[in-house]
């Protein structure tokens, strides 16, 4: 005997509208780390120049986790997707 759970959507009241809320959300925060990595990539660039590696050091931390925020973003619908998958199957 298999028992099948997935998110029933349909039971909340308002779905159509926590889909386009939740997908404003991702588009926004997209949109947010791709303007930090311009920013941070301009500011790295800037500082190594010019000598000053701790501002540099600071500029390509703040790369890496404006990357690592556009990557979960991005892939955050696919994660879930899997996870769900997963689940079923256990």
């Amino acid at each position: 005997m298999t028992t099948v759970v997935y998110p029933d959507l349909g039971a909340v009241a308002s779905a159509a509208q926590l889909r386009e809320i939740v997908g404003a959300l991702l588009m926004t925060s997209l949109v947010v780390a791709v303007l930090v990595v311009v920013a941070c990539a301009a500011t790295w660039a800037i500082a190594s120049g010019t000598g000053n590696y701790r501002v540099a050091t600071r500029a390509r931390l703040g790369m890496v986790v404006a990357c690592g925020t556009a990557l979960l973003a991005g892939a955050g619908s696919a994660i879930v997707n899997f996870l769900l998958q997963v689940g079923a199957t256990i």
